[in-house]
C-alpha cells in the first residue's frame, strides 16, 4: 500500500478491479482504496499475471503493506503495494529465494505512484524487550509474567484474551515504559487510553494499533459484587426481578475509519487547540438575490451554476483583501504567525463518505465567472468521491454552507490550520425595516468562527462586517475591489 497523500498511515481497499490468473500491464488500475481524504485508484507497475490478492475488499490496510503479488514470468512474482517493494521475491512454487543483486541498493524500484524510491541499505537492529524488574525472562528474550492470572485478566479486559503477555508494571516497584510508534501514540491520546495499562501484542513488547484500538472498544470492567449469605429466616419483602436482558441486538457497531475518522481526529485537534471565538450577523441580502438571478441570464455565466454561495465566496476574498492579516496560521512549532499571501478558499462539502474540505487554489485571483466554473467543478468532484489529496491540502479560510440544510446559523470548527470559517445560513423571507417602513425582505446570518490567538475581535468583527456589507449592497464588489 503506497502513501497516495502526505502524513496518511492507513487505507480502506474498496474495490478490486483484477483477480488471480488475470494479465496486467503497466500503469494499469487494479484497485481503488479509501484513504482518510478521499477515493483514490492504483495502478500497477507491472506486466504479468496476478498470482494472489493479499487482502480482500473492505480491509484497512498500513501504508508499506504488501497488497497484491504478480508474476511476471521473467523474475517470478512481485510484491507490489509497499513504497518500497521488492522486486526479487522467488516465482510462484519454485521454493527458491532469490537473492539481491550487486548493485540493488542504486537501483529505483518500482512502486504503485510516483517513480520509484531507492532501496535501503539501512539495516535496524531488532528492538530487544524492556526488562522487568523481578520477571523471568524466556529463551526467545521475552519477559514472562510472575502473575499469570492477572495477566490473563488484563488480557481479557484489553481485548486479547487470557493467552496476551502481560508488559504493564512490574510487581516490585517501577512501572516500565510503553513502547509504542508515535503514530500509535498519538491514537492512544485522542481515544483516552493509559499506553501503560495496555498488554503489548508486538514483536518484543511494542503496543500495536490493534492494541489500543481493541483496548478502546473493550467493554468498561464491571465490579464484582461479593456473594451474600441466603437468608434464614422468612422473606419480608418482595423477590427482585431478574436483570433485564441485553439490549445489543437492538445497536448497530460502525468501525471508525476512512473519511470519518479523519474528521474526528481533525476536528478533535482544532476544538482543543485553537481558541474558537464565533461572532455573528443579520442582515438583508435581498439585493443579492436580485443579482444572482441576473447572473444566472448573463452569457458570460452561460453553462456555469451561480448560486447565492458564489457571491458569498467573493463576499468574503473581498474582505480578506480588505484584512488580509486574517489569512495567517499559527505554527506552533515555531513559535510563528504565518502571514499568506495566497488565498485558498475552501468549500465544506458533504459526501456519501463524510464530510470533506476541498479548496480552490489561489482563489483570489479568479474573476467571477472563473470562481463560479472551480465552485461548480470542485462540488461535483467531491460528490463523486473523486477528489485528489492535494485538493484538500494548503486550505487558508473555508466557507460552510449549513443554510441548504435550512439551518439559521451555527458556530462551525476551524479547519485544522486555518484561521477563520465562515457559515453561510439560509435565506428566508421576514419582515425587515427597509427604508423606514416594515416589508417583507429576504434575510440571513453568518457566522465567522476565527483562532483567537492571531484573530483579535477587532479583526474578525471587520471581517464579518465586510462581507454582510458586500452582500447587502453588492455594488461594493466593483467600489472595494
Amino acid at each position: 500500500m503506497p502513501d497516495v497523500g502526505e502524513g496518511l498511515t492507513e487505507a480502506e481497499i474498496l474495490k478490486w478491479y483484477v483477480k488471480p490468473g488475470d494479465s496486467v500491464t503497466d500503469g494499469q488500475v487494479v484497485c481503488e482504496v479509501e484513504t482518510a481524504k478521499a477515493a483514490v485508484e492504483l495502478p500497477i507497475p507491472y506486466d504479468g499475471v496476478v498470482h494472489e490478492i493479499r487482502f480482500p475488499e473492505g480491509d484497512t490496510v498500513d501504508v508499506g503493506a504488501v497488497i497484491i503479488s504478480v508474476d511476471t514470468g521473467a523474475s517470478g512474482a512481485q510484491d507490489s503495494g509497499d513504497a518500497g517493494a521488492g522486486t526479487g521475491a522467488s516465482a510462484p512454487g519454485s521454493g527458491a529465494e532469490a537473492g539481491p543483486e550487486p548493485d540493488a541498493a542504486q537501483k529505483r524500484q518500482p512502486v504503485l505512484v510516483g517513480y520509484g524510491v531507492a532501496a535501503s541499505s539501512t539495516k535496524r537492529r531488532p528492538r530487544k524487550p524492556p526488562a522487568v524488574p523481578g520477571w523471568p525472562v524466556s529463551s526467545a528474550g521475552t519477559p514472562v509474567p510472575v502473575h499469570p492470572v492477572a495477566a490473563a485478566l488484563q488480557g481479557e479486559l484489553n481485548g486479547h484474551g487470557p493467552g496476551a503477555p502481560a508488559l504493564g508494571a512490574a510487581r516490585t516497584g517501577v512501572p516500565a515504559a510503553p513502547l509504542a510508534k508515535p503514530p500509535v501514540r498519538k491514537l492512544a491520546k485522542e481515544l483516552g487510553i493509559d499506553l501503560a495499562a495496555i498488554v503489548p501484542t508486538g514483536a518484543g513488547g511494542v503496543v500495536t494499533r490493534e492494541d489500543v484500538q481493541a483496548a478502546a472498544s473493550a467493554p468498561a470492567p464491571v465490579q464484582a459484587v461479593p456473594a451474600q449469605a441466603p437468608a434464614t429466616g422468612p422473606a419480608t419483602g418482595p423477590a427482585l426481578a431478574p436483570h433485564a436482558p441485553a439490549e445489543a441486538s437492538r445497536e448497530t457497531r460502525v468501525p471508525v475509519k476512512g473519511v470519518r475518522k479523519a474528521i474526528a481526529a481533525a476536528m478533535v485537534a482544532s476544538a482543543f487547540t485553537a481558541p474558537h471565538v464565533t461572532e455573528f450577523v443579520t442582515f438583508d441580502i435581498t439585493r443579492t438575490m436580485r443579482l444572482v438571478a441576473e447572473l444566472k441570464q448573463d452569457r458570460a455565466f452561460e453553462g456555469l451554476k451561480v448560486s447565492p454561495l458564489l457571491l458569498v465566496a467573493k463576499a468574503l476574498l473581498v474582505a480578506i483583501r480588505r484584512n488580509p492579516e486574517v489569512n495567517a496560521a499559527w505554527d506552533e512549532a515555531n513559535q510563528e504567525i504565518v502571514h499568506k499571501g495566497y488565498v485558498n478558499l475552501g468549500i465544506a462539502a458533504a459526501t456519501p463518505r463524510g464530510l470533506i474540505v476541498p479548496n480552490i487554489k489561489d482563489a483570489q485571483g479568479k474573476t467571477l465567472p472563473e470562481l463560479a466554473a472551480a465552485l461548480s467543478d470542485l462540488i461535483g468532484t467531491a460528490r463523486e468521491g473523486r477528489t485528489a489529496p492535494a485538493d484538500m491540502q494548503g486550505g487558508t479560510v473555508t466557507i460552510t454552507n449549513v443554510g441548504v440544510f435550512g439551518i439559521d446559523t451555527g458556530t462551525p470548527i476551524l479547519n485544522p490550520g486555518e484561521s477563520a470559517i465562515l457559515a453561510f445560513g439560509a435565506v428566508k423571507e421576514l419582515p425587515w425595516v427597509h427604508k423606514g417602513k416594515v416589508k417583507p425582505r429576504q434575510v440571513t446570518t453568518l457566522a465567522l468562527s476565527f483562532d483567537h490567538r492571531l484573530v483579535d475581535g477587532e479583526l474578525g468583527s471587520r471581517v464579518l462586517g465586510d462581507v454582510a456589507a458586500v452582500l447587502e449592497y453588492p455594488k461594493r464588489l466593483l467600489t472595494w475591489a
